[in-house]
């Protein structure tokens, strides 16, 4: 097991800010909340955020179905559990909760804050497990948020904002715990990689998570770690 230890020794190797890496899902959620808190806006709709109260007239979104649940932040992981479970042995003997009990690799990936994101509760739940890639269909589930679900195709096409910061993710997370992609997300993701580059949020969000996971997603580029010393020293001087 050389590759599993050297993996997550790399993953508690972290200088900073808040605290060491998170370890569950549950405490990743914890830190995931103080990042945020400095840009409060959803993933997909970029719906400004109070709390864990989405102001949906901030970015014109219309619920599709469920009014109370698109009214509440939800933590979503761009790369689904699901899709990391599926590709582990310890899914096939309990699914998700003996994987989060038992398997060090599936913990890591399930608390990797660069794969986390705040979404629409009732995007959160409609995008379910499914891919992210490409639709001939309109968007008009959701008012003016040009997200789309395709239940019976099981894909979500991200609106364009996302899109590029969707596909570093999956490419970060493939990479790091070793996930198999097929051909064609492979390709869908190199492809929106190249077509909308990293944007100023990406490289803030980047650094800040950085700063907790001790590492950044060499997709979105480089961090300086020295930063995340700096504002614990500011912290505490605070």
């Amino acid at each position: 097991m050389p590759l599993l230890r050297v993996l997550l020794s790399l993953l508690l190797i972290c200088p900073v800010s808040y605290a060491a890496a998170p370890q569950t899902f549950s405490a990743a959620k914890k830190v995931a909340w103080k990042i945020y808190a400095e840009q409060p806006t959803t993933f997909y709709c970029g719906c400004k955020y109070q709390g864990n109260r989405v102001d949906l007239k901030s970015c014109g979104y219309s619920p599709r179905k469920q009014l109370n649940r698109a009214k509440r932040v939800e933590w979503e992981h761009i790369v689904p559990a699901w899709v990391i479970g599926h590709q582990l042995q310890c899914w096939q003997k309990g699914g998700r909760k003996n994987c989060a009990r038992k398997d060090p690799v599936f913990q890591a990936a399930e608390a990797d804050l660069h794969n986390l994101v705040p979404s629409i509760g009732e995007v959160n739940g409609d995008r379910s497990n499914f891919a992210l890639g490409m639709l001939s269909r309109k968007p008009s589930q959701y008012g003016a948020c040009p997200m789309v679900v395709d239940f019976k195709a099981k894909t979500a096409m991200p609106p364009e904002r996302a899109r590029g910061p969707a596909a570093r993710i999956y490419l970060y997370m493939a990479e790091r715990y070793r996930l198999r992609l097929s051909k064609q997300d492979r390709r869908i993701y190199e492809a929106w990689n190249r077509q909308y580059p990293v944007t100023q949020w990406e490289r803030w969000r980047n650094q800040q998570v950085a700063c907790v996971m001790g590492h950044g997603n060499r997709y979105v580029g480089n961090v300086d770690m020295s930063q995340c010393r700096n504002n614990q020293r500011s912290s505490a001087s605070g």
